[in-house]
């Protein structure tokens, strides 16, 4: 505590990503320099317009780290010698999805036979205002810029210490690696004062440190824990 007061003398206040969408452009020629000579890709070399124009229209509700995490992805995915549209499938997703939840509803043609032959075609009505999902926020993402498709109906909003669900290959993360996120975000999130942990994750505090030992994770909030 007292690093911390310390190291807080001058705090400085850095707008999110979202609200500077200026600096997106600069931010990804960095990223895309910096991971293709270290990915050994120096073929890849500019970022197509299309695709910069998506960057920069998306919110980043991670901020930078999703931004990089996201260029580097297209980087080692990338198979020509600029970034596409396509190499940012997870981004492209997201918008995709906002942009049909936030656009006036049009009627939509839909099969309602179950089975045998077809019963008859419905026209699905437009809902009311109050049915339409809050899009005011995306929380479709994870640290590693990989989208998740809304869901109708879900709060997407982004509440602080968002948990990552796939890995950096692209496949789901183990029940324990989300475990160990969860428990390390409500410490960091709770200061470290374990009653109120174990009280907000609905476990008793012998098995919050049960937990703690069996993931390496260290109760000081803000702490990197050993995987």
């Amino acid at each position: 505590e007292d690093l911390y007061y310390r190291l807080n003398v001058f705090p400085v206040w850095l707008p999110p990503l979202r609200d500077r969408a200026e600096d997106i452009p600069d931010l990804v020629r960095h990223f895309l320099a910096r991971f293709a000579a270290e990915e050994g890709r120096p073929q890849i070399s500019s970022v197509a317009p299309d695709a910069m124009a998506m960057l920069t229209r998306y919110d980043w509700p991670g901020n930078i780290r999703q931004l990089e995490n996201a260029v580097f992805r297209a980087v080692v995915l990338c198979e020509g010698d600029h970034l596409t549209v396509a190499d940012f499938p997870q981004i492209a997703a997201s918008l995709h999805g906002r942009d049909a939840l936030t656009a006036p509803s049009a009627p939509v043609m839909v099969d309602t036979s179950f089975s045998g032959g077809v019963e008859h075609a419905g026209v699905r009505p437009t809902p009311e205002p109050d049915d339409r999902v809050d899009t005011a926020f995306d929380a479709d993402f994870d640290t590693a810029g990989v989208a998740v498709t809304p869901v109708a109906g879900a709060d997407l909003a982004t509440p602080f210490g968002f948990l990552r669900c796939l890995d950096d290959q692209g496949h789901i993360r183990a029940l324990d690696a989300l475990e160990a996120d969860m428990i390390r975000t409500a410490i960091d999130h709770y200061g470290g004062r374990m009653t109120e942990v174990a009280r907000r994750l609905s476990i008793g505090r012998s098995t919050l440190y049960r937990k703690l030992k069996d993931y390496g994770l260290d109760a000081t909030p803000g702490s990197e824990a050993a995987e």
